[in-house]
């Protein structure tokens, strides 16, 4: 049952006992799946529309708690190569169904509604619980229909061809403008991509440009003497950017970026950048859903000319520099964790670094009871391109200019207690939700 279940879900399109609002759907008695009661599913996926889930399903309890689920659903999403999104549902089977997990995978096209999405998703939650009810007994009243799909002819030919080669383009822009008496700002930002993702290559090429300029009246019974009226602001940057990957196998990655690149900010009037790289998966690719664990290491050079003399004479200069990642991502039934750190040197001057800490915990202590940390930490020492002039009061309050700084460092903490009833089946929407 379950092989013919997974075939149903990547070949056809399946609807399991379920119609779109306003249709009758039948009621099942109260015949279970789970030895003690109906199937008990604790939804931990905010990528499956969970109170469109409970609201169809009635066959199935959702409880708020995973110790009193029979089923604990989590999910994962990212970006296809052709702009749509891939979706990993994990079904972890919990008391009776302890071991029993698996995952199905869910893609969706760039242009699909959000209906259409939703739908994809739904059925394919509707095939993975069956599979823990059918071992039971499937529920009174169930039906199963399936639509097999085209296998020839010249439908079948015209969507197995491609005349963009799986590139995917996106271009974007936006302005605004917002005024009051004494102050107005406007901005615009343009933006394009191309990217083009198989099972060998990974390419992505990017562009974007922005602006941003503030005016600011005073008035002048508020200003000393000789002092202007007056004050715009102004900061500006572009920047264009390639990454190409090449995969070596289901644990490492080669490839090469590259960066064109133009801050009023950073003080940077051109910074180009190239630096080949390789990286390490310590679990396989395809397990991303629930684990990663990756390093990678690059090396490369930077060509930069400044809009104003740096703090170490420079107005233009080559440089050389490497760097070292590490990122963890773990998405249990305990919890999640997701963490990081960063290592970058200058080669001319081992003293020129940059040391970077990240991470984001939220783990399930007891029943109802969890707890949640975030925090970052950075050693700054690689501040080439701040300017040897002193910042003046305006660049300090608007932040037209990077300031020098040693360190960053940042934390928060959370608490949180639920109790009460069990189930959480009901969805309300009135007034909002």
């Amino acid at each position: 049952m379950s092989r013919l279940l997974r075939i149903a879900l990547t070949a056809f399109v399946i609807d399991a006992g379920v119609t779109p609002a306003g249709a009758q759907t039948p009621t099942p008695p109260a015949q279970t799946a789970a030895a003690a009661g109906r199937l008990r599913v604790y939804l931990d996926c905010f990528h499956c529309f969970p109170d469109y889930v409970r609201d169809e399903i009635k066959w199935a309890d959702f409880v708020r708690q995973p110790q009193d689920a029979d089923v604990h659903l989590l999910s994962s999403s990212q970006e296809t190569g052709g702009g749509g999104r891939q979706v990993v549902l994990r079904f972890v089977g919990r008391g009776s169904f302890d071991g029993q997990d698996y995952e199905l995978r869910v893609v969706t096209l760039p242009a699909d509604a959000d209906e259409t999405r939703r739908r994809a998703v739904f059925q394919t939650v509707v095939v993975g619980l069956l599979h823990y009810m059918a071992r039971s007994g499937l529920p009174a009243g169930l039906n199963v229909e399936v639509e097999a799909p085209e296998t020839g002819g010249a439908g079948a030919a015209e969507q197995r061809s491609d005349p963009w080669n799986l590139w995917v383009f996106e271009v974007s822009g936006r302005g605004s403008y917002q005024e009051e008496e004494s102050q107005s700002e406007r901005s615009w930002d343009l933006n394009f991509s191309a990217d083009r993702v198989t099972e060998a290559w990974k390419l992505s090429f990017g562009i974007e440009a922005n602006q941003e300029i503030e005016n600011f009246q005073f008035d002048p019974e508020e200003v000393d003497e000789g002092e202007p009226t007056e004050l715009e602001s102004k900061s500006r940057n572009r920047e264009g950017e390639f990454f190409i990957v090449k995969s070596l196998g289901p644990h490492w990655s080669a490839g090469v970026r590259g960066l064109a690149a133009a801050s009023t900010f950073d003080n940077y009037k051109f910074r180009g950048q190239m630096a080949p790289a390789v990286e390490y998966s310590v679990f396989p690719y395809r397990d991303y859903a629930s684990q990663q664990l990756t390093f990678a290491y690059d090396i490369g050079f930077e060509r930069v000319r400044y809009n104003e003399l740096t703090i170490f004479d420079k107005l233009d200069e080559t440089l050389y520099r490497h760097g070292l990642e590490a990122r963890l991502d773990q998405r249990q039934t305990w919890g999640t964790l997701q963490a990081g750190a960063e290592f970058q040197q200058y080669l001319h001057d081992l003293a020129l670094y940059r040391l970077e800490f990240d991470s984001e915990i939220d783990i399930r202590l007891a029943r109802g009871l969890s707890v949640s940390f975030e925090g970052s930490a950075s050693r700054i020492r690689d501040q080439v391109s701040l300017p040897r002039r002193t910042a003046s009061q305006e660049e300090v309050l608007l932040r037209l200019r990077q300031l020098r700084s040693g360190y960053e460092f940042s934390f928060s903490f959370g608490l949180s207690y639920t109790f009460g009833s069990v189930f959480n089946n009901i969805v309300n929407p009135r007034f909002g939700g």
